[in-house]
């Protein structure tokens, strides 16, 4: 069954609550987990020529990533599985894309995420990052859909 189940992190509900379930089905099936936070540093182009200080950019990134990811592996710890985390960086690239292509890089053959469950208007502004990896994905993908995010 599965061995290695990749687990997007960031610091919404929905992101913990497929997590947390991504821990009972590693639990059950003896697996391991792949935490990764994907930050997207293009946000942070503002376009304002006096914000020039990307080392300081990179720092808070970074920092902002280390808190998820710590957050995250406390659940894993507290769970009892076995786990790596990961911090990746777009700079405006497709995250589904680079989460697909980590999941191949790293033989996961479980991709588990939380999804908002957008839908009209808010989907359309906003996107969706899960419905971009199940369509893209050659490996099963399990949504955990929290309304209360």
């Amino acid at each position: 069954m599965y061995q290695r189940i990749l687990v997007p992190v960031d610091d919404s509900t929905a992101a913990l609550h497929a997590l947390r379930e991504a821990c009972q089905l590693a639990k059950q099936l003896d697996a391991a987990i792949l935490a990764v936070h994907v930050v997207d540093v293009a946000q942070f182009d503002w376009g304002a020529p006096t914000f020039n200080d990307a080392a300081a950019l990179r720092k808070a990134v970074e920092a902002t990533g280390v808190k998820v990811l710590e957050k995250s592996q406390a659940e894993l710890e507290a769970a009892g599985v076995r786990y790596d985390s990961l911090i990746m960086e777009s700079a405006g690239d497709k995250i589904a894309d680079l989460l697909i292509e980590q999941a191949e890089a790293e033989n996961c053959d479980l991709i588990v995420m939380g999804t908002h469950g957008f839908s009209g208007l808010m989907h359309l502004l906003m996107g969706s990052v899960a419905e971009g990896v199940v369509r893209k994905s050659d490996v099963p993908v399990l949504l955990v859909r929290r309304k209360d995010d």
